[in-house]
Protein backbone atom coordinates (compact mmCIF):
# COMPACT_ATOMS: atom_id res chain seq x y z
CA UNK A 1 0.00 0.00 0.00
CA UNK A 2 2.80 2.45 0.82
CA UNK A 3 4.49 1.91 -2.54
CA UNK A 4 1.30 2.61 -4.48
CA UNK A 5 0.38 5.59 -2.30
CA UNK A 6 3.79 7.16 -2.89
CA UNK A 7 3.56 6.42 -6.61
CA UNK A 8 0.20 8.20 -6.81
CA UNK A 9 1.63 11.07 -4.79
CA UNK A 10 4.57 11.50 -7.17
CA UNK A 11 2.37 11.51 -10.27
CA UNK A 12 -0.13 13.98 -8.82
CA UNK A 13 2.61 16.20 -7.37
CA UNK A 14 4.27 16.40 -10.78
CA UNK A 15 1.01 17.65 -12.29
CA UNK A 16 0.87 20.49 -9.76
CA UNK A 17 4.60 21.24 -9.93
CA UNK A 18 4.43 21.57 -13.71
CA UNK A 19 1.48 23.96 -13.49
CA UNK A 20 3.02 26.12 -10.74
CA UNK A 21 6.62 26.22 -12.00
CA UNK A 22 6.10 29.42 -14.06
CA UNK A 23 5.15 31.22 -10.84
CA UNK A 24 8.28 30.18 -8.95
CA UNK A 25 6.50 27.89 -6.50
CA UNK A 26 5.86 24.17 -6.22
CA UNK A 27 3.03 21.89 -5.18
CA UNK A 28 3.77 21.86 -1.42
CA UNK A 29 4.13 25.65 -1.29
CA UNK A 30 0.78 26.68 -2.80
CA UNK A 31 -1.31 25.10 0.00
CA UNK A 32 0.90 26.86 2.56
CA UNK A 33 -0.01 30.20 0.98
CA UNK A 34 -3.68 29.22 1.09
CA UNK A 35 -3.55 28.02 4.71
CA UNK A 36 -1.74 31.15 5.87
CA UNK A 37 -4.37 33.25 4.08
CA UNK A 38 -7.27 31.31 5.56
CA UNK A 39 -5.93 30.75 9.08
CA UNK A 40 -3.20 33.35 9.49
CA UNK A 41 -1.44 34.86 11.00
CA UNK A 42 -0.27 31.63 12.56
CA UNK A 43 2.88 30.05 13.94
CA UNK A 44 4.99 27.48 12.15
CA UNK A 45 3.98 24.85 14.69
CA UNK A 46 0.28 25.47 14.03
CA UNK A 47 0.94 25.37 10.29
CA UNK A 48 2.85 22.06 10.32
CA UNK A 49 0.18 20.47 12.50
CA UNK A 50 -2.58 21.64 10.18
CA UNK A 51 -0.70 20.58 7.03
CA UNK A 52 0.55 17.20 8.29
CA UNK A 53 4.18 18.04 7.56
CA UNK A 54 7.23 17.55 9.68
CA UNK A 55 9.08 20.66 10.81
CA UNK A 56 12.10 20.30 8.53
CA UNK A 57 9.92 19.83 5.42
CA UNK A 58 7.84 22.86 6.36
CA UNK A 59 10.99 24.94 6.87
CA UNK A 60 12.33 23.93 3.43
CA UNK A 61 9.01 24.89 1.84
CA UNK A 62 8.72 28.20 3.71
CA UNK A 63 12.27 29.49 3.21
CA UNK A 64 11.92 30.45 -0.46
CA UNK A 65 8.46 31.94 0.16
CA UNK A 66 9.90 34.16 2.87
CA UNK A 67 13.01 34.99 0.80
CA UNK A 68 10.80 36.08 -2.14
CA UNK A 69 8.76 38.32 0.16
CA UNK A 70 5.54 36.37 -0.31
CA UNK A 71 5.32 35.48 3.40
CA UNK A 72 6.54 37.57 6.30
CA UNK A 73 7.52 36.16 9.64
CA UNK A 74 6.94 38.42 12.59
CA UNK A 75 9.11 39.03 15.59
CA UNK A 76 9.17 36.34 18.28
CA UNK A 77 6.48 36.57 20.94
CA UNK A 78 7.36 37.35 24.55
CA UNK A 79 8.36 33.72 25.13
CA UNK A 80 10.86 34.01 22.24
CA UNK A 81 9.40 31.08 20.34
CA UNK A 82 6.34 31.74 18.20
CA UNK A 83 6.88 33.95 15.16
CA UNK A 84 3.64 34.44 13.30
CA UNK A 85 3.52 33.90 9.54
CA UNK A 86 1.51 36.28 7.40
CA UNK A 87 0.93 36.54 3.66
CA UNK A 88 2.28 39.82 2.26
CA UNK A 89 0.66 41.89 -0.47
CA UNK A 90 3.05 40.27 -2.94
CA UNK A 91 2.04 36.85 -1.61
CA UNK A 92 -1.65 37.64 -2.06
CA UNK A 93 -0.98 38.77 -5.63
CA UNK A 94 0.95 35.54 -6.30
CA UNK A 95 -1.89 33.48 -4.89
CA UNK A 96 -4.44 35.24 -7.11
CA UNK A 97 -2.21 34.88 -10.19
CA UNK A 98 -1.33 31.22 -9.61
CA UNK A 99 -4.89 30.20 -8.72
CA UNK A 100 -5.77 29.57 -12.38
CA UNK A 101 -2.78 27.23 -12.77
CA UNK A 102 -3.78 25.44 -9.56
CA UNK A 103 -7.35 24.99 -10.83
CA UNK A 104 -6.02 23.65 -14.12
CA UNK A 105 -3.83 21.17 -12.23
CA UNK A 106 -6.84 20.19 -10.11
CA UNK A 107 -8.80 19.29 -13.26
CA UNK A 108 -5.86 17.34 -14.67
CA UNK A 109 -5.33 15.45 -11.40
CA UNK A 110 -9.04 14.62 -11.26
CA UNK A 111 -8.75 13.23 -14.78
CA UNK A 112 -5.87 10.98 -13.74
CA UNK A 113 -7.55 9.88 -10.50
CA UNK A 114 -11.12 9.58 -11.76
CA UNK A 115 -14.11 10.68 -9.71
CA UNK A 116 -14.14 7.46 -7.68
CA UNK A 117 -10.45 7.91 -6.85
CA UNK A 118 -10.92 11.57 -5.91
CA UNK A 119 -13.88 10.68 -3.71
CA UNK A 120 -11.87 7.95 -1.97
CA UNK A 121 -8.93 10.29 -1.38
CA UNK A 122 -11.20 12.99 0.04
CA UNK A 123 -12.83 10.48 2.38
CA UNK A 124 -9.42 9.31 3.60
CA UNK A 125 -8.19 12.88 4.06
CA UNK A 126 -11.27 13.93 6.02
CA UNK A 127 -10.62 11.12 8.51
CA UNK A 128 -6.99 12.02 9.22
CA UNK A 129 -6.34 13.13 12.79
CA UNK A 130 -4.69 16.47 13.48
CA UNK A 131 -1.00 16.17 14.27
CA UNK A 132 -0.22 16.79 17.91
CA UNK A 133 3.57 16.59 17.99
Amino acid sequence: MLTRTREISRVVTTIYDDALRPFGINAPQFPLLVLITELGPLSRSNLWRRNHQDRSTLTRSLQPLIAQGWISEGLPANDGRDRLLLLTGRGKALLRTAAFAWSSAQRRARGVSGEVGVSALMDIASGLPERVN
